[in-house]
């Protein structure tokens, strides 16, 4: 089995608007050539024509059983009704997780502001996820996307479930501190390239990952995600053949920590 806890559906190519029907058919199509079983979809800080709201994707999702949503939030814009909306969805089961953007918004994890949002997650016992190290986009500030901030968050909220997305590439050893000592905190390493990977940078890529599990112990807090369309899944699963690990331990990774964590019932496909 397959979960994918990292994908999009933003329209990257901006030149172009597809239907956010289209995006999903793409996706799954996707999944269904690689033999991915489900995907977590995470919406964006921003939503605009290429970028669609949470609404729209949790109605859009509702009768595909193979797809879960992870609601985006802005920092800058969110207000109170944002959070009335998200604790609703919440409520119903139809939201998965939060996921923030710092780096792409200028905010550092550990904002005082954002406590009504880490509360909200340890309510209804979801993960927050989080932007980390390198931007998409040049206009990024990277100096708020360092692991290192997400360990504040950590010691303040233990009960939190905190997700650092990319092993805060390129900080991995930094990322790899922050889940070794926090027992709340997990990483997934979707979004290491643009397409696919390289042979001289897979190589790379897997030394590191392997030094993490050595340092870190039983990979129980490490998640597989791509970041598609950003990046591709069949090169994210060659990726993950090279890995020098036994099987059973590839498993965790593959999609037994992302059902435990994001509690995805997977009898469901």
């Amino acid at each position: 089995m397959i979960i994918d806890a990292h994908t999009h559906i933003n329209n990257y190519h901006e030149d172009r608007v597809i239907s956010l029907e289209g995006c999903l058919d793409e996706l799954t199509d996707t999944m269904a050539e690689n033999k991915v079983d489900y995907s977590l979809i995470l919406t964006s800080y921003v939503v605009n024509d290429h970028r669609p709201g949470i609404k729209k994707v949790v109605e859009a999702t509702r009768d595909r059983n193979n797809l879960g949503v992870i609601a985006g939030i802005s920092f800058l814009n969110y207000k109170e009704r944002d959070l009335r909306e998200l604790s609703d969805f919440l409520e119903d089961g139809l939201i998965k997780g939060l996921k923030l953007y710092p780096g792409y918004e200028p905010f550092y994890p550990y904002d005082n502001r954002l406590q009504v949002v880490y509360d909200l997650a340890m309510e209804y016992d979801v993960p927050v996820m989080f932007h980390s190290g390198d931007t998409y986009t040049p206009k990024g500030r990277i100096r708020f996307s360092h692991p290192i901030h997400i360990d504040e968050v950590a010691v303040d909220n233990p009960e939190l479930k905190i997700v650092i997305c990319h092993v805060g590439n390129p900080w991995i050893k930094d990322c790899m501190e922050v889940v070794y000592k926090n027992k709340n905190v997990y990483t997934d390493f979707s979004g290491l390239v643009l397409g696919d990977f390289t042979e001289k940078f897979e190589k790379y890529m897997k030394g590191q990952l392997e030094e993490m599990i050595l340092y870190a112990g039983e990979p129980e807090y490490l998640l597989y995600g791509t970041d598609w369309p950003i990046s591709t899944m069949k090169s994210y699963l060659n990726f993950m053949k090279q890995l020098d690990l036994p099987e059973e331990k590839k498993e965790l990774i593959l999609w037994k920590n992302a059902a435990k964590l994001f509690k995805i019932d997977v009898s469901k496909f």
